[in-house]
């Protein structure tokens, strides 16, 4: 919870002050003259402009300053648009801004667009996960169903105790999985086609459902999750979903159709890995909400739990669709 609270600090409380704001009617020579007078903080990035009652106006990268004619004026070479954060934001929307962006550093502007602050990418290197950190490779595994550091110095027992119990869920989707193959054996028998793409399909939905599974618990870690919250990741994840599972489908019916000159079965498999990969990114996010709703660890229960939904759900969708088209 400490943690989460850290997410939730204004954005002001870690902006820098020591920033540099020239006036758009300014010169090249005439800026180069105002930032010898003034000063620039140490970690001077960007240089922003403000306009004649001082609201932000454009932002001025230091090597097109530095590149510029003397006599140029600041508003011709500018960068109108500017990607500013509100001084009402807090320390998560400037991380997600830095890696959507990829910028060094971002103004912090007022009600009247006035820049109030800076914050720069050192915000984001503090916050974001690390892996090359102890605990963070510990939460990594605990997604596997375990603690590093509970694995560490156990006796063979010991570490038997810790992963079995674990593996049961995979051991349980496994056997369902394979129930439903023998429940649709003649489907199976009618294109055998079908088969050979089986263990492709599934690949594909576990490997979709671990990416939003582990999106899903990063942004556990810093929010509060609200059904609001659940709506609006919901609707996020399904346009990346569409477009990843569209582009998977597309290849893997080319490829299948090419092979074995079956375009029915071809599109079984094709719309199977299209719907499969929105089911597997929904469980993603589905699971460790739940599981955090219900009070119970998500980093260590949603690794073998989404994996084992996902499975289910795809091959149940994968043997319906061929019973029913071929």
């Amino acid at each position: 919870m400490a943690e989460q609270a850290h997410f939730h600090e204004s954005v002001l409380a870690h902006a820098r002050k020591d920033f540099a704001l020239l006036r758009e009617t300014m010169t090249v020579a005439e800026a180069f003259e105002a930032i010898r007078q003034h000063g620039v903080g140490e970690r001077i990035i960007y240089f922003y402009v403000a306009d004649a009652v001082g609201c932000l106006a454009g932002v001025l990268p230091t090597r097109r300053l530095l590149s510029s004619a003397p006599e140029a004026k600041l508003a011709e070479i500018m960068i109108r648009r500017v990607v500013a954060l509100p001084e009402t934001a807090t320390v998560l929307d400037a991380c997600e801004l830095f890696v959507l962006y990829k910028f060094f550093a971002f103004p912090i502007i007022d009600a009247e667009r006035k820049v109030v602050g800076v914050i720069d990418v050192g915000i984001f290197t503090e916050e974001v996960m690390d892996f090359t950190e102890p605990e963070k490779v510990n939460d990594m595994f605990e997604t596997l169903g375990f603690r590093m550091n509970q694995m560490q110095g156990a006796s063979p027992w010991k570490a038997f105790r810790l992963r079995f119990p674990w593996l049961l869920a995979t051991i349980a989707s496994g056997t369902t999985c394979a129930m439903l193959a023998g429940f649709f054996e003649p489907t199976l028998k009618r294109a055998i086609i079908l088969s050979f793409f089986l263990a492709l399909v599934l690949a594909l939905a576990e490997s979709v459902s671990i990416q939003s599974m582990s999106l899903t618990l990063q942004t556990l870690r810093a929010v509060r999750p609200t059904w609001r919250w659940f709506w609006q990741n919901a609707r996020r994840e399904m346009a990346p979903a569409v477009l990843i599972g569209s582009a998977c489908g597309v290849v893997v019916f080319g490829i299948a159709w090419i092979w074995r000159g079956a375009v029915l079965p071809a599109g079984v498999i094709g719309a199977t890995i299209l719907c499969g990969t929105i089911i597997a990114c929904l469980s993603g996010l589905v699971v460790p909400s739940m599981l955090h709703a219900l009070k119970l660890d998500p980093k260590i229960a949603a690794g073998p739990i989404t994996l084992a939904v996902a499975d289910v759900l795809t091959l149940t969708l994968y043997f319906s669709l061929a019973t029913w088209l071929l």
